[in-house]
């Protein structure tokens, strides 16, 4: 099961927030609790497989209320030291504008490398079940899953190169199998994708030359 069918399963999108991931889940864990539905297993199966989500969407969906921490003071107090009244008095507005904007760029600076973690993790997950699907032949599951990641990171040059190399494997597949128009679209998506990928334009050729022989 990839990272989509969990966010299916409680009814978002790919890529709604912790937030929306919690208020789903507690909607729908209402409404097919077991103590709710005492004798009906399918609302039993569906609470397991929601709380089955669940968890597995903590582990890896963002927080925005985890960044809106990183920016906040852990506390304050009413009374300021001798110091602090003393370079108050003394900052010009000058001062204090480019104070402002220096901590503003830092606590966005704080925010970009958090973001950039989590789509970290996240493009590691996908790649973990890209490869298995690959793996075990699974390829328009693959290629769904690499496109909607795509979709997300659109600008990520690794994540291009997987979805081509996803379109030509299940072009290879589809010309043993002698599907070899279909074949022929997937092999030309797989380089419009990723064209400058020399090692990824020798298997395409190779696949192409096979379709000739067929022909």
């Amino acid at each position: 099961m990839n990272i989509e069918d969990y966010y299916r399963k409680l009814e978002l999108n790919l890529g709604a927030s912790l937030e929306e991931v919690k208020a789903s889940y507690r909607r729908l864990a209402r409404m097919y609790h077991p103590d709710v539905n005492p004798k009906d297993q399918q609302a039993k199966d569906k609470f397991i497989a929601l709380t089955e989500a669940y968890k597995i969407l903590l582990k890896i969906t963002p927080a925005q209320t985890e960044l809106a921490y990183n920016s906040t003071p852990i506390s304050k107090t009413n009374k300021k030291s001798k110091s602090e009244t003393i370079s108050s008095q003394t900052v010009t507005p000058r001062e204090t504008k480019v104070r402002v904007n220096f901590k503003q760029e830092k606590e966005q600076n704080k925010n970009k490398l958090h973001t950039s973690e989590v789509e970290n993790k996240l493009k590691q997950n996908y790649y973990l079940q890209l490869k298995q699907l690959l793996q075990y032949k699974r390829y328009p599951r693959a290629i769904a899953l690499v496109e909607g990641l795509a979709q997300r990171m659109p600008q990520d040059w690794e994540v291009r190169q997987w979805q081509a190399i996803a379109y030509q494997r299940w072009a290879r597949h589809l010309i043993s199998e002698r599907k070899l128009d279909k074949a022929r679209n997937y092999l030309k998506k797989a380089l419009k994708t990723d064209p400058q990928n020399l090692a990824l334009w020798k298997e395409v050729e190779h696949d192409f030359r096979q379709l000739e022989k067929i022909y």
